[in-house]
């Protein structure tokens, strides 16, 4: 065993563990994205505010009460007939009515509805008419930032594959640390929900893409004989940072706000991923476990590069399946906490624990369809996903107000397919199209992830925006699962130039 490939003083057998564990905190701090539906609505408020307060100064004081800010959120999302009476009632305004039209607990919310009150009689009809007449940020715009974040992610994807030849995996995931970490900070100087656009979507997710493929492809190379397990526990930490990250973002935005609290993550990502990154290295060329030796089916598989790879069957099976499951997955999560609230009706802070129990799942499945595709196939692993999809689906739209079970075993089964999908693409990748260009190779297989990204956050965003209820978007999702059933079964297998 030469001295160089020893890890952490160890055997390379033994240290590799640690360099996934490495490859999974770091993923923690770039999946942050995943807790997006708890920044939604923040998000709106935000901007709306600042729009308000250009208009009606006074708006200036009442955000500043706790009170005040809640009012302020009801306010903008007061439909046309309600804003109308609203308008009509100003000199009879009461507590009973604010009750009413607030759709308030009487019972629990006795202190906010005369705090409302007071705050609305302060403001004369005009000032009304004023703040219910603002061009608010439509629920497509404030999904802009998250669809533009994960398009960006996908796209730099590929470029990051042809830079870790040139500087390695630890020198890239630094650098695109380093963007990560700026793109969040400079979110807290945004002032429109475009500047939050190119801080967040574009600066942040070009960041994360540069980083994202480098502990997948050490763990790829350091695991030969464990592949998709290795590979699903390293981006696990991607799908499980929402169980953190959502609570976390929750408890900030409610204490400092939403600017201050951009800043932090930025701050603590710059820091986290500097020195996690540091011992990232690949293992020496032909490195092998002791012990080991490669099946005659994967002894087979040819190094396709990726203009060759785009001419296979294969591939676009891969890219159309990952393609589907990524839109089904990341609509699903860009509007969790958002569904709880508006279509179950669940309270703020019980949907923003719920996206931290969902990332649980989301992170669980990464490895839970590694492991099936070691002991099955890459076939098997995305019929199964994409069936949970379907039912997913489906129960969805047949869940109403109140059933918070319904919801929770939907968004579970959503999250977890996705987290699946992002151990499925990889591990195929490698599997069918060899190891030696593969994060190239995977690149072009990732553009799957940022167009699901992006059709994703049109359907939720058309959903609600034209149709009222996000519970619409469901039904292209259930369509395309089962489309996704058929080129499963007829396209992913191993290629025929292989």
């Amino acid at each position: 065993m030469s001295e160089e490939t020893k890890l952490f003083g160890m055997k390379p057998e033994s240290g590799r563990w640690l360099l996934v564990i490495l490859g999974l905190i770091i993923n923690l701090c770039l999946g942050t994205v995943y807790a997006y539906s708890v920044f939604k609505k923040p998000v709106e408020q935000y901007f709306n505010t600042i729009t308000a307060i250009a208009v009606v100064p006074e708006v200036e004081a009442i955000n500043l009460d706790k009170h005040g800010k809640d009012l302020l959120g009801k306010l903008y999302g007061l439909k046309d007939d309600k804003a109308q009476e609203l308008k009509s009632k100003h000199s009879s305004i009461d507590t009973p009515y604010v009750i009413e039209i607030f759709k308030l607990d009487p019972a629990k919310d006795q202190i906010k509805a005369e705090a409302f009150t007071v705050h609305l009689k302060g403001l004369n009809p005009d000032q009304i008419d004023l703040l219910l007449s603002i061009k608010k940020i439509s629920s497509f715009q404030s999904n802009l930032p998250f669809m533009i974040f994960l398009a960006f992610f996908a796209v730099t994807m590929f470029f990051g594959g042809k830079i870790m030849e040139k500087l390695g995996p630890r020198n890239l995931t630094i650098l695109g640390g380093v963007i990560v970490s700026a793109g969040w900070f400079l979110s807290g100087f945004a002032t429109n929900i475009y500047m939050l656009v190119l801080t967040y979507g574009v600066i942040a997710g070009s960041g994360v893409g540069l980083a994202y493929g480098c502990p997948i492809a050490i763990a790829a190379r350091w695991f030969p004989d464990k592949k998709g397990l290795a590979v699903g526990l390293t981006v696990a930490g991607f799908g499980g940072s929402a169980l953190l990250t959502a609570k976390i973002a929750s408890v900030l935005l409610d204490s400092v706000g939403l600017s201050t609290t951009f800043m932090y993550f930025g701050i603590a990502f710059l820091v986290i991923i500097f020195l996690l990154a540091l011992p990232l290295k690949f293992p020496v060329a032909g490195w092998k476990p002791e012990g080991w030796a490669p099946s005659a089916a994967a002894s087979a598989v040819v190094d396709l590069e990726a203009s060759g790879m785009v001419k296979t069957g294969t591939y676009w099976g891969v890219f159309l399946c990952f393609f589907i499951g990524s839109l089904a997955g990341l609509m699903a999560i860009g509007v969790s906490s958002t569904v709880g609230t508006e279509v179950i009706k669940i309270d703020k802070a019980f949907a923003a624990s719920l996206v931290g129990i969902f990332a649980i799942f989301n992170a669980a499945g990464r490895p839970l369809f590694g492991t099936i595709i070691d002991k099955t196939s890459p076939r098997t692993a995305a019929l199964l996903n994409l069936f949970l999809i379907l039912v997913a689906s489906g129960i969805m739209l047949f869940a109403k107000e109140g059933d918070v079970a319904l919801y929770v075993a939907s968004f579970i089964l959503f999250w977890m397919c996705l987290g699946g999908w992002l151990a499925i693409a990889p591990t195929s990748t490698a599997t069918f199209f060899g190891i030696k260009n593969y994060a190239r190779n995977y690149g072009v297989v990732f553009f799957a992830y940022g167009i699901g990204a992006i059709f994703g956050g049109l359907i939720s965003g058309f959903a609600k925006d034209i149709f009222g209820s996000l519970q619409v978007a469901f039904y292209p999702t259930a369509g395309l699962a089962l489309l996704g059933l058929i080129l499963a079964a007829l396209l992913i297998k191993p290629p025929k130039t292989a």
